[in-house]
């Protein structure tokens, strides 16, 4: 059972219960809580000049603890906040930062912090009028609302869903099968095709003049015929309109597509990831370089 924070009726009675001499094993039996639980909230609520435990103190106490994030006693270390600026200065994103830290600083438990506190960190600074937001992939100064990933209403015809998809795919227990998408440039400009191989995170990409269906698909099977046909198994795409040509896709590679449910970028979270890497070497300007994609030579395995 997931344990909930004492309430206020509970300090109530917990005050008039020690002001009468009540011992703590007692004090818990009367309000359904275990006697560690009363100890614990008397040592942490109780007046900072030392008198007794009282409700109308304790409780006000207590909630502007709650209101006092965890993120910001983290920047209490001034080492950490060092090292998070420096790398996030250095383009390393929140990811990496967090992952790094047990590595370089195995020893030493203060210099321990979540992917999501760096973001937090990275925003209070930008509200601060700092530029460490400009090294992000995206270069967002605050927590962007989630946009409604893809509107189902592209193209009608009924599409091959995600959950028709083979289970052994969710497992990446097996190669050829691949997540795909695009990277877009300025409206009206090109694009980038990408499509990665869910086990080994292999990437195939090209740059496309447009996001038309057809361009989308001749591209793609271009990419997806430089692999051989036991590797092209499944493709999962979007709900852009770019995918209306699947079935044609699937003629000309052999390779059975499904399409992710509206609003669920995470059922493409390879492919997603992958996306967020490009664009920090490929921001959303009128055009891509034309030496830009270069095909990784490491070799499939057999």
């Amino acid at each position: 059972m997931s344990y909930q924070q004492v309430s206020e009726q509970e300090r109530y009675v917990i005050a008039h219960m020690r002001m009468a001499g009540f011992k703590l094993r007692e004090i818990g039996e009367r309000i359904g809580r275990d006697h560690t639980t009363v100890s614990r909230e008397l040592r942490r609520n109780a007046p900072d000049y030392g008198g007794p435990y009282w409700y109308d103190n304790a409780h006000p106490q207590a909630m502007a603890r709650r209101r006092k994030t965890r993120q910001y006693r983290r920047q209490s270390c001034s080492k950490l906040v060092r090292y998070v600026e420096q790398e996030v200065g250095l383009g390393w994103s929140p990811e990496q930062v967090a992952g790094r830290l047990p590595v370089e600083f195995p020893d030493d438990t203060r210099m321990r912090i979540s992917t999501e506190t760096v973001y937090a960190w990275v925003y209070l600074d930008a509200q601060e009028g700092g530029t460490l937001h400009r090294h992000l992939r995206r270069h967002h100064r605050r927590r962007r609302r989630q946009v409604r990933y893809g509107m189902g209403r592209r193209f009608q015809e009924q599409r091959p869903r995600i959950t028709e998809r083979p289970v052994v795919v969710e497992e990446r227990s097996r190669w050829g099968d691949w997540e795909g998408d695009t990277v877009s440039g300025r409206m009206g400009t090109t694009s980038l095709v990408t499509h990665v191989e869910r086990r080994s995170r292999y990437l195939l990409a090209a740059k496309i003049p447009d996001k038309k269906a057809a361009t989308f698909t001749t591209c793609s099977s271009e990419l997806l015929g430089t692999v051989p046909p036991t590797l092209r198994r499944t493709l999962t795409l979007d709900n852009g309109s770019e995918g209306a040509g699947y079935r044609d896709l699937e003629h000309r590679t052999g390779v059975a597509v499904y399409f992710a449910q509206p609003y669920s970028a995470w059922q493409r979270g390879t492919n997603e990831n992958t996306n967020g890497l490009l664009r920090q070497y490929f921001p959303r300007e009128p055009t891509f370089g034309a030496s830009a994609i270069e095909r990784s030579p490491r070799p499939w395995p057999d």
